[in-house]
């Protein structure tokens, strides 16, 4: 009979894998979680310091005697005027930056008072853009009166500070505010400036008079010529034939030595690009500000803290291994985390 032999069956032993921390992982978490929770429950707070920069406030004295109409520049003076004016603004930040514009010859004509809303410059702009209000019929078109100019680029900054004090506003980054959504009138710490943009051709009035005011102001006067030193003929409406007509050339000398007397600089465009010359000026004028105003912004903490505690305890139960301590341990956590989320 024969006996048959049992074979010895193959035991394949399991090895069980566990994590290096176990559930110590999950309980570290949870506390970290809790202790997020506890410090959102003293509502911290964090307090950010900005340095806010300067605004400007930029009053436009701008040419419109009949010799701007010359062109010896791209289409006339007066255009190409019209053209730099508007690259000027568009360097301008508007948030905190004011624009004023008057146009003079022998009179002076206001604009636009100080304002940071950038429809009202660039729609003036817009309809001052081919041609000056002044007609060339009028006696009162020849003529450049710089000394009036500069006279109602005064007034706008006087007018400006009546209109404050009249509103109640006060100086400072309140009343800024006050007044950021238009024209509305709104006292600033804002260093001041003029922007004289002319030919300079034969111009008359009490310049040096002027002069005077603008240096006890401390407003710096920045020159910007327009035109050729080889210069053009005025365009008369019916002109006598008999008589020589009138041309007009750039007097850079004279204008160069307004923005000297004026403490602030001659720019002559054509030379320099538009953008360059812009923020030439709009940066020396506020590099004149005292110093920029501190503003402190608060923020909670609050949720940012339980959000940290959300992301902890989620993270947590990725090491858990028991899943009916599992469900326990989570309802527990949630639990109190509740309780101490209401409490606050």
């Amino acid at each position: 009979m024969r006996k048959h032999r049992r074979l010895p069956t193959a035991r394949a032993s399991a090895t069980e894998r566990l994590p290096v921390l176990g559930d110590l992982a999950f309980w570290l978490c949870l506390i970290a979680a809790l202790s997020l929770v506890i410090v959102a429950l003293a509502r911290p707070v964090a307090v950010a310091a900005m340095l806010r920069t300067s605004g400007v406030d930029l009053v436009i004295l701008q040419d419109a005697s009949a010799s701007m109409r010359v062109r010896d520049v791209q289409q006339d003076r007066w255009r190409r005027s019209m053209r730099f004016l508007r690259t000027f603004g568009e360097s301008l930040q508007w948030q905190d930056d004011r624009v004023a514009l008057a146009i003079f010859a022998t009179i002076a004509a206001p604009q636009i008072r100080l304002t940071r809303d950038p429809n009202t410059f660039f729609f003036f702009l817009d309809h001052l853009q081919d041609a000056p209000p002044f007609r060339l019929e009028d006696d009162t078109t020849w003529d450049t009166n710089i000394e009036r100019g500069i006279y109602w680029g005064l007034r706008l900054i006087d007018k400006d500070a009546e209109l404050s004090e009249a509103a109640g506003l006060v100086p400072g980054a309140a009343g800024a505010r006050a007044s950021s959504t238009g024209s509305a009138p709104g006292r600033t710490s804002n260093p001041k400036a003029f922007v004289l943009i002319s030919d300079g051709q034969a111009w008359s009035g009490e310049v040096a008079k002027s002069m005077a005011t603008v240096q006890e102001r401390g407003i710096p006067l920045y020159v910007v010529g327009v035109g050729t030193t080889v210069g053009g003929v005025i365009p008369e409406p019916n002109r006598d034939p008999t008589r020589a007509a009138v041309s007009s050339v750039l007097d850079r000398t004279s204008l160069a030595a307004l923005a000297t007397a004026g403490g602030g600089r001659y720019f002559e465009l054509d030379r320099e690009s538009d953008r360059d010359i812009a923020n030439s000026i709009i940066e020396a004028t506020r590099r004149r500000a005292a110093r920029g105003e501190l503003e402190e912004s608060a923020r909670e903490l609050y949720w940012s803290a339980l959000l940290m505690a959300a992301a902890l305890l989620a993270l947590g139960v990725l090491f858990l291994r028991d899943r009916a301590s599992l469900a326990l341990q989570i309802a527990a956590a949630v639990v109190v985390l509740v309780v101490l989320t209401r409490a606050s």
